[in-house]
């Protein structure tokens, strides 16, 4: 028996054997070329190639996940024919290499650059890369990539990581989860996973050499535990596990039609957090009461320029029509900090997340955030709208972006365009000074929500994507606890509803006193939702509220949690 340890980004277990992935033979040799001219046709010729079945797997990828998680292989078919590529390939194909050492060197370049740079999001945009140039190798080479389609028994797939593209092909009838040695939380493959509902584990550095091919293996994608050659034992208890992390699952169904109330009768809103229009498919599939923050950035992503009004609108208003009249709480952009595009040139900054972002940004540039508020406001006639603007830390920018969107609508309506005349206006509380004077824009807003992702980091100085600091990601410290009921009685006391969209919302331990501080609404992701109501439905919170007082006296995040775990669950 063997032990080790991932990151599980894919809850469940699965329990089959190793279906060990390997690669293929790529290795080439670089050698002159006598004629550029033939060498550079043979480039065009694997360029069509590749292109024609990237197009295939975009089509069975979109057919199985939809457009929206189909769409990284729209951003393959851009690298592939990214003209700034193609030309250095071809400038050392001219210079007199054959075209397997030009794509290598010019595709190694590009891959490089993205790595070395502090973002994780723009270092995973290097496996982008690596995937069609590996895809495009393959075809130079005349050798056929595997074909996970061909599966057809239980397996567990072990990789040293899976593509994209490899990752559309997983069938999960047959495929009970994957290992891989590298990725993370954010990656494409471990989105697809919990799209799929497949467990999975990343990030284990050396899976591959650890787990031969056909032998058991057990994923815990809860907790990030792979065991390979299991003993009697063990596996009795994983599948025990399996069965009751399945009733569990099942016995959750049963609230997918339940109202969000306590044991009181008390109603909040639980909603989920969406960061593309497909996904709003997975906040209805489990009883989601709405939308309580669409990413609107990721519309922005994995393209080489800003997404069209047209192309907004249709987004914004497939989210609406598929809600049916629930709230629909959209953020209005929010680039910088950690969210980077390549097509938009921002500068270089000593501390992007304190620098130019979010409504700054758009502040600033009018023209780009104009275009996404004309989309939003035309889509409003399709549903519950509700515009939230991020990143606000003074009650001036409130004010300029609310009288921006303002102006915005009465030009479409002086245009003939329809726009809803019940569409609330709202802000993330995020930094510290508007939690501090929530009292004051609580007057001018229709509702607040507490971003607690960023106000965390903000208010205890730590960089929530620095390992060494992560300690202090603490969302039961007790200043934080203080910030969210000043924000909460704030709101209450001038009339304006108040939710949360940050992780918090949806943390098992936090939810008790949430619920005893009087938030309307919870918003989370998706597949928090149902526990989340079958939690809140057996608590009462005229019992949790006397208990606050309690709570933030205590002196640290963890005396609240021992407590919350010892009187409040």
């Amino acid at each position: 028996m063997v032990k080790f340890n991932g990151i599980g980004v894919s809850n469940g277990i699965a329990i089959a054997p190793a279906y060990r992935l390997v690669e293929p033979d790529l290795s080439f040799e670089k050698f002159e070329v006598a004629n550029a001219e033939e060498e550079k046709a043979r480039l065009q010729a694997a360029m069509d190639l590749a292109k024609a079945e990237l197009e295939v797997i975009r089509e069975r990828a979109t057919e199985k996940f939809g457009e929206e998680n189909a769409a990284i292989f729209s951003a393959h078919l851009l690298v592939l024919q990214d003209p700034e590529m193609k030309t250095a390939i071809e400038g050392k194909i001219d210079a007199g290499i054959n075209a397997e050492a030009a794509l290598d060197e010019v595709s190694t370049m590009f891959i490089t650059m993205f790595e070395s740079m502090d973002n994780e999001y723009m270092k995973e945009r290097a496996a982008d890369i690596r995937d069609v140039a590996h895809r495009l190798l393959a075809k130079l080479l005349k050798i056929d990539l595997p074909d996970l389609t061909t599966i057809n028994e239980n397996v567990v797939i072990i990789a040293e990581d899976l593509t994209p593209s490899m990752t559309a092909q997983l069938n999960k009838e047959f495929v009970q989860g994957f290992v891989t040695n590298i990725g993370g939380r954010t990656s494409h493959s471990a989105i697809l996973a919990r799209t799929l509902e497949i467990p999975a584990i990343v990030g284990t550095k050396n899976a591959t050499e650890q787990v031969a091919h056909g032998e058991m293996v057990i994923v815990d994608g809860s907790t990030g535990v792979v065991i390979t050659q299991p003993t009697e034992a063990e596996m009795a208890d994983y599948h025990e596990q399996q069965q009751r992390f399945e009733q569990q699952q099942q016995a959750l169904r049963a609230f997918i039609a339940e109202p969000s109330v306590d044991a009181d009768g008390h109603h909040v809103e639980l909603a989920g957090n969406i960061g593309q229009s497909e996904d709003v498919e997975v906040v209805v599939a489990n009883g989601g009461d709405g939308v309580g923050l669409f990413r609107t950035e990721f519309l922005y992503m994995d393209r080489s320029d800003f997404p069209t009004e047209e192309e907004q609108f249709v987004a914004y208003k497939t989210v609406l029509e598929k809600m049916e009249g629930k709230p629909t709480v959209v953020r209005t952009l929010d680039i910088g900090g950690d969210k980077e595009l390549p097509y938009l040139k921002l500068p270089s900054e000593m501390n992007p997340f304190l620098g130019y972002r979010a409504i700054r940004l758009c502040l600033d540039d009018q023209s780009l955030f104009r275009v996404q508020l004309r989309a939003l406001l035309r889509a409003s006639v399709y549903g519950n709208l509700k515009v939230m603007f991020p990143m606000i830390a003074t009650l001036d920018e409130f004010r300029e972006a609310k009288a921006l969107l303002l102006t915005v609508k009465e030009e479409l309506l002086a245009e003939g365009k329809e726009v809803s005349d019940h569409i609330e206006i709202g802000m993330m509380v995020e930094i510290p000074s508007a939690a501090i004077i929530a009292d004051l824009f609580a007057k001018e807003a229709d509702f607040l929500s507490i971003g607690t992702n960023d106000l965390i980091q903000y208010t205890l100085a730590a960089d929530r994507m620095n390992e060494k600091v992560s300690y202090l990601y603490q969302p039961y410290h007790p200043a934080i606890l203080r910030l969210v009921k000043n924000v909460i009685d704030a709101g209450h006391a001038n009339g304006c509803w108040v939710g949360m969209c940050g992780e918090m919302a949806g943390d098992e331990v936090a939810i008790p006193i949430l619920l005893a501080l009087g938030l309307d609404e919870f918003s989370m992701s998706a597949s928090s939702i149902l526990p989340a109501r079958a939690q809140i439905a057996k608590l009462s919170k005229q019992q949790l509220q006397q208990h606050v007082d309690a709570v933030l006296s205590l002196a640290t995040a963890t005396d609240v949690e021992a407590y919350v775990k010892a009187n409040l669950m």
